[in-house]
Parts: C-alpha cells; structure tokens; sequence
C-alpha cells in the first residue's frame, strides 16, 4: 500500500506542477499580449499624429497635441486624477504656502461641467452668493464644457483686485445668471472658534492646511481658559487638505493610542497606517461634530475615526465621499502628474470613497427663509425655497469606486474704537444671529445642553456596521 500512496502522491505533486507551469506559460502570453496591444495602440497614436501634422487645415503645434493626448488619457481614470503643465504645478507649490490671489472656492467637474463643490466662508466667491452645487458654464465669454481642472483654475486665478466674470447654473435658476467676482489675496484662515452658553466651545474647521492643527491648539486653549465643558466641531463644507493635519487634529481628542486611518493600494508604499499618539493628553469633552455634503477627504477621515472610536456623536447629512489618495509626481519637463494611488479607510474599515460618513442623527439644514417662517417672521404667501442636495463623489463621472483648488480667506475688521462692554454686545448678537441662520447648530447647542440626557441615549450606539436606516433623524 505504501508504494500506492507513494504513487498518488507522485502523480499528484507532478500534476501541481504542470498546473503551476501552465499558469505561469499563461500568464506569461496575457502580459506579453498586453504589451503588444500598448504598443500597436502607440503606434497608432504616433500615425494619427502624423497625419494631423501633415494635413490639417491649419498648422498645429505638436506639443499642444501631445499635451491634449495626455489630459484625454488621465481624464479616462477618475476625477481627481490630472496632468499639471510646469505653469500649473509652479501655481500649485504656491497654493501651499497658504496664500493666493483667487475667489474662494472649492471645484470639481462632473459629466465635463465645471461644479462649486463649496465656497469658502468671508471669501469674494461666498459674499456674493455663489453656492455648493453651482455649475459654472462660462468664465468670461468661454465655455468651462470638457475645460481641465487645472485650466479652469488657472482661469478663476488672476491678479488682487481684478474682476471676473463666471456664469452660473443652479437649479432654482430659470436661466444662467453672470456673477461679476473681484479678485482678493485668498489667506487660509482655517479655524475659527466662539462660545455659546457660556460652556459650549464651538470650533469650526474650513480647510485642513499646514497649520491647522496648531490653530487648533490655540482655539481649544483659549476656549479652555473660558471654562467649556463641551464641545462643537464644524467640518461642513470643508473640502479637505492635507492627511497629516487630518490625523494630527483627530489626535487631539483621543487619549490613547488608536489607529486613525489606514490607506490601501497596489504598492506596498501605498499601504500605510496612521495612529494616535499615547503621550499627547487628548481633549476629553463630550462632543459633536457637525457635517454635511460639502464635508470631503481630511474632514470625512476625521469625522470616520472619532466615530468608529465612539469618541463623538456625527451630525447633519452624509459626506461627500471622497476617499482616495492623490499622490504628486514631478516630471522632468517641470510638470506633474496627480495620480490616485490609493484609498482611505477608517479604523474598522469602512471605505470612505463613494460611500461617505452616514451621520448619527440626520438633520437637514434648512433655508433661512423657513427658519424665519417658523419663528413667525415670514409671510405666509412666501414661497419655500428648498436647498439643493449638494453634489457628491458617487455623482462625479468615473469616480474612483467604493484635490482641485482649496481656497479660504479672512476677513478681519478694525473695533479697535470699540469698548468691551460694545464688543460683548455685538458678539452676543452675532452668536444669537448665527444660531437662527443655521438649525443644524441649534440642534447641536441643544443637544449638547442636555449631554447627560442623550449620554444615556447612545450609550449603546455601535458604529462598526453603520445602518443608515438606524439612524435617528431630525427632518
């Protein structure tokens, strides 16, 4: 019997081994195959080129072609994916320094049209009005239909105090209306903070630069000092920034060592984990965080960790979803290739990219206009103007399955003339007047009034396995 099985195993141990050398003879014809197709395809790029060279109407640059032929090949991939001529990279590398001249919006393009996916607040862009979810179908006289990203902000860019004129397409429009925008020097002034019932700190958070979480720092000090025993932080519309300062502002409210975002690509440099850092002495104050459509990339990492950790309670409406890892690759012309190269996941794994964060009370913001129609201010024949679904990373053409230009500004005043007791006065109004405008915020103060309340109401919330159909909502 031995030399039987001896035999079987023999014959097995042989078959295996044909099988695993057909596989790779397999394989081996599919990648050489491939590469045949690649380089019949360039071939015949190369002959197109050179007919339109020789024969169209008119004589055209090469370059220019060339250029088009690569904006058509990254254009093919995701939304976020983009080729950076030297001029638009240069343009880029200033963008960082966290000073710019432009409008102050954030951009994305869907379906080849140009879309505010937020403005940013006290910017040229927020004061007159333009709004998430606007198409932008014109800059000046042309038409934004299949223009670059890249293009379209060079285009919004220009010289301080410059007007510009963008037209402009929303839904309640019964035609495209022209905004006439002036340039101003864009600062990052990214957080902002206030105080409410005298022990609620609010903190809002518009853009995740490179100094974010140091103003972070300097927001939660000062709030401290105040005596707050809570705590409200403002992600809506913000459409991200960097990744460090996404997991160094996370750190700040966690007291332990936990995992806050983990990447996933091809390349085993593309897999990375983030985590908290166990000797910073993290911020423990109950907490709410609020978001919306508008909320992308860093903020929606933020949003993910502290609730998979249970660390703060998400409200207002899903976030934009995006969820992917652009990555900046000099070339050696100058230029740059802007590649996704991977995606984000939250610390028990949920995929940010198409899906967003499905926050735990759901509350739509409402208009202005029906805030005032409830407190009797209105009239009654007033019709109700309905806010737009803001446009999402699952709307977008070829989006990655389940950065564009950030610009913020500040807009200081002089109340140098003023007296405290003038100053108190009209900050209290301000804070009354935001709390009316926005009644996302007013659940949020509401909330957090009776924390001890709603701690025992989500004492038993579990996040790992969100059910949008779970959460509670306040239509």
């Amino acid at each position: 019997m031995n030399w039987l099985n001896n035999s079987i195993k023999t014959i097995v141990c042989g078959t295996v081994l044909i099988f695993s050398l057909f596989t790779s003879a397999t394989l081996f014809a599919e990648e050489e195959k491939d590469k045949q197709n690649a380089y019949n395809k360039l071939k015949v790029f190369s002959e197109i080129l050179s007919l339109i060279e020789s024969n169209y109407v008119e004589p055209i640059e090469n370059d220019s072609m060339i250029e088009g032929a690569i904006n058509g090949m990254v254009k093919s991939l995701d939304p976020h994916t983009s080729y950076m001529p030297p001029a638009s990279y240069k343009e880029m590398q200033v963008e960082t320094t966290g000073k710019f001249g432009g409008l102050g919006i954030e951009i994305s393009i869907r379906d080849g049209v140009l879309n505010v996916v937020s403005p940013i607040e006290e910017t040229p862009a927020f004061r007159v009005g333009i709004k998430p979810g606007d198409k932008i179908i014109k800059i000046e006289d042309e038409s934004t239909l299949d223009m670059t990203l890249q293009d379209a902000v060079s285009r919004l860019r220009g010289e301080t105090g410059s007007p510009i004129t963008i037209t402009i397409f929303r839904k309640t429009f019964k035609q495209p209306k022209e905004f006439t925008i002036v340039r101003d020097v864009i600062k990052v002034r990214s957080v902002v903070h206030k105080l409410y019932q005298d022990d609620i700190g609010y903190i809002k958070i518009r853009s995740f630069s490179k100094n974010t979480s140091n103003d972070l720092d300097k927001a939660l000090d000062e709030l401290g000092k105040k005596g707050i025993t809570k705590l409200i932080l403002d992600v809506r519309n913000n459409p991200g920034g960097l990744l460090n300062q996404a997991v160094e502002v996370t750190d700040r409210f966690l007291n332990r060592e936990n995992l806050i975002v983990y990447t996933k690509g091809r390349s085993d440099e593309q897999n990375m984990r983030f985590t908290s850092h166990d000797k910073v002495a993290g911020v423990s104050y109950p907490m709410i965080i609020l978001v919306n459509s508008g909320s992308a990339s860093a903020s929606e990492i933020v949003a993910g960790a502290l609730q998979d950790l249970n660390r703060a309670v998400i409200l207002g409406t899903p976030t934009f979803g995006k969820g992917s890892v652009q990555t900046i690759i000099p070339l050696s012309d100058g230029s740059a290739l802007r590649l996704t190269t991977a995606r984000y996941y939250t610390p028990s794994g949920r995929v940010i990219q198409e899906n967003g964060i499905e926050p735990d009370i759901i509350v739509e913001m409402k208009p202005v206009k029906e805030l005032d129609k409830e407190d009797g201010k209105a009239e009654e024949s007033e019709e109700k103007v309905r806010l737009r679904r803001f446009l999402r990373e699952k709307d977008l053409k070829k989006h990655l399955k389940g950065k564009s230009s950030i610009e913020g500004a500040e807009n200081e005043k002089d109340v140098s003339h003023e007296t405290p007791s003038e100053l108190e006065e009209v900050e209290s109004k301000k804070l009354s007047d935001d709390l009316k405008k926005d009644n996302q915020l007013q659940q949020a103060v509401s909330l957090l009034s009776g924390w001890e309340v709603m701690k025992k109401m989500f004492k038993n919330l579990k996040v790992d396995a969100p059910d949008p159909g779970s959460r509670i909502s306040m239509k």
